[in-house]
């Protein structure tokens, strides 16, 4: 695991941090690298909250009570990908760089492996947000492929890649 910053703290995302979450994505340094809409309500945030369930791991990253990131596991429903879940995350733009990520995605990694008994965790990322990428690597995820003119960001279609992390047993 990598090392942990002691002025990071993580809770479960709750009612709490929706101002918190809500002002994190609507950074426009934040919003133009995820998939979420920018200028987004707080109730758009709460909605997230409330459909909660036990399939769903939704962190918060804090900084003297301040909300630095947030990211969202959550394993799918149908039984025959029963196995697998996918995650979006997203950093603060003056905390990227700082050990953010890493303490959200080795948390949630964590109970994915430990209690949620995952074998697959899947991403996209923007093909071209190299520190994401180096991140997601660091923890075990591979590129799996290329998605072309996926999504629209300022204006333009862009990349993503389909990356994942295939927990593999112990060897004896």
């Amino acid at each position: 695991m990598p090392d942990h910053n002691p002025d990071i703290h993580l809770e479960r995302f709750n009612e709490s941090h929706l101002e918190g979450v809500a002002a994190l994505y609507n950074d426009p340094t934040v919003a133009r690298q995820v998939l979420q809409m920018p200028f987004q309500s707080i109730e758009v945030w709460r909605q997230r909250l409330l459909a909660d369930n036990e399939r769903a791991v939704k962190l918060v990253a804090l900084h003297q009570g301040v909300v630095i990131g947030n990211l969202g596991l959550e394993a799918y429903a149908r039984m025959r990908r029963s196995h697998a879940a996918s995650f979006g995350m997203g950093v603060a733009t003056a905390w990227q760089g700082k050990g953010v990520g890493s303490t959200l995605l080795a948390a949630a990694l964590d109970v994915a492996d430990n209690w949620m008994n995952l074998h697959r965790i899947e991403l996209t990322v923007y093909a071209d947000n190299e520190a994401a990428i180096g991140l997601y690597r660091k923890f075990g995820f591979e590129t799996e492929g290329l998605f072309r003119d996926y999504a629209v960001r300022d204006g333009q279609w862009v990349d993503t890649l389909s990356m994942a992390r295939l927990r593999r047993p112990p060897k004896a």
